[in-house]
This record gives C-alpha cells, structure tokens and sequence, in this order.
C-alpha cells in the first residue's frame, strides 16, 4: 500500500479516537473491508458504543487504549501493534476536540489544550508510526477538516489547530512519498456525531458571557445549526475514509461531501484571502 498502490492482501490499520463519531464509523467501516482494525481510544470505559456497533455489524476489531497526547501511550499502542501483527500500514489520525471561543474570551490554556489534541497528537502518532510505514509502504489518513482551510468566527483555538494540521501534513507529502508513505487530510464539513455535543457549549451561556460580542455569537449560533441541520453522516465519512486504504491513487486532499467542497473553494482559489473574509462577515454580522 504505497503512496499510488494499494496493498494486496488485508492491511492492519490504527484509528485514533475511536469512542464516537467519525472514528467510531471509520473502525467499524475498516473492519467491514476486511482489514485489521486497531480502534483506539484514550478512555476505554467509553468504549460500550463501538463495542456494539462492531457487533450489529458483524465485524471483529481490536479496542487497545492510546491517548494521543501521551507520548509513552503512543509509543506504547504502536509498538504493541507491530509486535502482535508484524506490521503497521496505516495510522488514521482522528482524535480531536472542539474549542468554541474568541482571543479575547478564550483563556490561553484552551488554546494550548485545542493543540495539543487536534496538532500535537497528529504530530506524535505520525512520528511514532513512520518507521513501520515506511516497510510496509504504508499511508497516514487524518481527519482534518473544512477548519484547516477556512478560518472560522469563534473557532480561533480549532482552526488554528486544523490549520497546523494541514501545514504540517502538506510539508510532509512529498517527503513521505520518496520512501514509499502516502499522505492524505481529509476534510469534512458538518457531520452529525457527537462532537458538537462534547464541546460543551451552552448557547444561552455562551451569549451572556459573550459581552461586546453577543451580537456576534448569536448570528454565529444560528448558522452553525442550520449548516448541521443537513449535517453529512458519520458513516459517510467513515465508508470514504476505509475506501482510501485501498485507493489505486492518494490524493492529499479530499473533501467529504459536496457541501465542504463548496466551502473551500473559495479559499482555495483565493490568492488574497478577500472573498473567504467576505464569506466569513456574514457569520457574524446579526441579521437586519
């Protein structure tokens, strides 16, 4: 399974954040294309849902405990991967968290907590896993997002986090490539999981605290549930991700969904960041 071919025989995967949501689906979407599936997580007492989603799907999976701002518990998980299985193919990046706030709103231990998560953890797996991807001509799949194109109102600490992400895996793409690693982000939009939720944000709260900028954060609000009232399925994302496995060609970039290749297109084709800022006011600006 190099960077252009796909292995030929069943591949044994690691999936970090495997509890819920995008990870949950990908572990149970992974197992079902015949792969070896090793779904982490950092705590195992979460891990009752992936359990019986397995189990309804008729896949068996691996559950092994990883969080990834640990260095000894990565280290640990893909050493004891590559000892039970004799190989590592591929590593999906998926663990993250949201961090809802402005600069001035947000202490700076929230920004430090969302990097350490959502950059850092993607750095530390990458690193640890890249000796055994290079003999097995491997792949690193991680879930980024629309956020590490678009710089989103109120998501100052996620996107700057995403962002990195992407500076990151872009930098490392051609450099994994000449010894045999393929590097792909995936980019979803909205997705109906469970990571909004986890985030902790209570709406009324969030505008009483919000001071000069509550006008701000309510026009925020109201977009945000409307763009996840036709939120795209776990399980959509999941299926596209097991798919890359075995693609014949890695792209670095894929977009999951029609709606997130409609939001980073204009970023994409714009050199001076004027039509994505554009955009972006009219979150934030209250209706008349």
């Amino acid at each position: 399974m190099t960077a252009n071919t796909p292995h030929p025989t069943a591949a044994t995967v690691l999936i970090t954040g495997a509890s819920t949501g995008i990870g949950l689906a990908t572990a149970v979407a992974v197992a079902r294309a015949g792969h070896t599936t090793i779904a982490t997580m950092r705590d195992l007492s979460r891990a009752g849902a992936l359990r019986d989603a397995a189990s309804a799907a008729g896949v068996d999976l691996e559950i092994a405990q990883l969080d990834v701002t640990d260095d000894e518990s990565v280290e640990r998980a893909v050493a004891r991967v590559v000892a039970e299985h004799g190989r590592l193919d591929a590593v999906v990046n998926n663990a993250g968290a949201a961090a809802v706030g402005t600069v001035e709103l947000l202490e700076l231990g929230r920004f430090r907590d969302a990097m350490e998560v959502n950059f850092f953890g993607v750095v530390r797996v990458t690193k640890a896993a890249m000796p055994h991807l290079r003999a097995s001509g491997g792949r690193v799949l991680t879930v980024s997002s629309v956020g590490g194109i678009v710089g989103q109102p109120f998501n100052d600490a996620y996107c700057a986090a995403k962002f990195a992400v992407e500076g990151f895996l872009e930098s490392l793409h051609p450099v994994a490539a000449t010894v045999g690693v393929g590097v792909c982000v995936i980019e979803p939009g909205a997705v109906a999981s469970e990571f909004v939720a986890n985030a902790g944000i209570d709406p009324a709260a969030a505008v009483a605290e919000a001071g000069p900028y509550a006008p701000a954060v309510v026009a925020y609000l109201e977009r945000t549930a409307r763009s996840f009232a036709a939120a795209q399925s776990a399980e959509d994302v999941g299926g596209l991700i097991a798919g890359l496995l075995d693609a014949a060609a890695l792209p670095f970039r894929v977009q999951t969904s029609n709606a997130a290749r409609a939001f980073v297109t204009p970023k994409l084709a714009d050199l001076d960041g004027s039509a994505v800022t554009a955009i972006t006011r009219g979150w934030v600006t209250p209706a008349a």
